[in-house]
């Protein structure tokens, strides 16, 4: 399978190709030639098969020139070795839990995967990967903890300082290694600016192999696929099957929206975000004014340009109509956050996360006018990463799992960096060279 451009159809390279790139050289999104449809018969059999056999099926698809069969199914082995459970709510409501992997976000699976991937792609180049990628919370601790070790990459992370959770901090700034943090005096949007500054930058291009680890690489969206293939198998009721997702990026939405594609019956999406609405307002207005991130419970999806608009556009062949007929739009408060987890906590004893929140209040909100509806909305990260917030809202105390404090225990290691990209190619060029950073 060839991939292109979303700004140029012309631009094709293999998966492997787009996977070390992560950005195309016109600094567009690469995306499927073809995004092939499952016959009717492989859903009438899903249920019967494991999350393994589903990923392998589903990645084998993307990836079957450029990754043998027999070295695909150990990246699916590595990728693969925790659970999503659905967990039923309340009637025709349903929690995917997306949080059961080593750091306890959804985006482990799509940094697991995407490490053994670019590992098994560096190694057949003889090259070193550095990796770059910008962070609002859990992309950092998924990239960083499943790149740690892998030969022949490094990886770079940056990050908006004081705007992620302690604890999310933590599992990317602790490691060493061959991962470095660095602490941005910005904003999440200035940090992907840095990055694809860094993609753009042809000198630097020219001396680094440079990749990026955030959902604008093919790498790391397709695994974000095969969830939505387990959880659709796993319902009891699979008519009129609508997935909210809580939405910063829109990666997951994306990833979402190709599986649809590819022939799984979601009967509809809902884009479900915080105060930074870029997209619920372009829904409903046709609109796409991208603005300064605002700063909120839900920090995650604090994004006031999502990259991956622009590969949504793509996939409904820019037709406003039909993008708003796939997919309804709400934001939501703060307030309007914390009042759900209370009325959850209270009626099903239910610990919601401030993101998992936003995707329950868009879910509610749809099923409201579509009571026929099976819903089901993700649970990105597990409650503790954002201890303190939830524990201020719910009153109680938030058990922390082991898998989180081993974490708290390291020491900080953090580069301060300006929002300025001659800082950053300073520092990329010296941790090249192997010069102090």
């Amino acid at each position: 399978m060839k991939f292109y451009s979303t700004n140029s159809r012309q631009h094709l390279v293999t998966f492997g190709e787009a996977a070390v790139q992560g950005l195309a050289p016109d600094s567009g999104l690469y995306m499927p030639e073809v995004i092939p449809s499952f016959p009717p018969h492989f859903f009438e059999t899903l249920h019967q098969k494991s999350f393994q056999e589903i990923a392998f099926d589903v990645a084998r698809v993307f990836t079957e020139k450029d990754i043998p069969s027999d070295h695909l199914k150990k990246i699916i082995g590595s990728t693969i070795t925790f659970d999503a459970p659905l967990v039923k709510i309340e009637d025709s409501t349903y929690a995917l839990e997306l949080f059961h992997g080593p750091t306890l976000a959804f985006k482990d699976f799509g940094a697991r995967f995407m490490s053994q991937a670019l590992g098994y792609f560096a190694a057949n180049e003889k090259k070193e990967v550095v990796i770059l990628a910008a962070t609002s919370g859990d992309t950092g601790s998924a990239v960083a903890n499943g790149f740690l070790g892998v030969p022949n990459t490094k990886v770079v992370v940056l990050y908006p300082s004081g705007k992620v959770s302690e604890i999310q901090e933590k599992q990317f700034t602790t490691l060493g290694k061959n991962i470095t943090a660095l602490e941005v005096n910005g904003t999440f949007d200035d940090c992907q600016r840095l990055v694809k500054q860094a993609f753009s930058d042809r000198e630097l291009n020219e001396e680094l192999f440079l990749t990026s680890a955030n959902s604008i690489n093919m790498a790391r969206l397709i695994p974000q696929t095969f969830y939505y293939f387990y959880a659709w198998s796993r319902l009891p009721q699979k008519q009129n099957v609508v997935f909210s997702v809580p939405s910063g990026n829109f990666g997951n939405l994306t990833a979402g929206l190709i599986a649809q594609k590819m022939g799984l019956p979601i009967a509809h999406f809902i884009a479900a975000t915080n105060r930074n609405d870029i997209v619920p307002h372009f829904l409903q207005t046709s609109l796409f004014q991208p603005k300064p991130s605002v700063s909120t419970i839900s920090n995650a999806m604090d994004v006031g340009n999502p990259s991956n608009f622009y590969r949504m556009l793509d996939l409904f062949g820019n037709d406003f109509n039909k993008i708003k007929q796939a997919i309804s739009g709400y934001s939501f408060s703060d307030e309007e956050t914390q009042a759900a987890m209370q009325s959850v906590f209270a009626k099903q004893n239910y610990v919601l996360d401030p993101h998992g929140a936003v995707g329950y209040l868009g879910l509610k909100k749809y099923q409201a006018h579509h009571p026929e509806a099976t819903g089901v909305f993700l649970e990105t990260a597990h409650p503790a990463k954002f201890k303190e917030v939830v524990e201020q809202i719910l009153s109680r105390k938030i058990p922390i799992p082991e898998k989180l404090k081993s974490f708290l225990v390291g020491s900080k290691k953090s580069i301060p960096l300006q929002a300025d990209f001659t800082s950053l190619k300073k520092i990329l060029k010296n941790l090249s060279s192997g010069s102090p950073v």
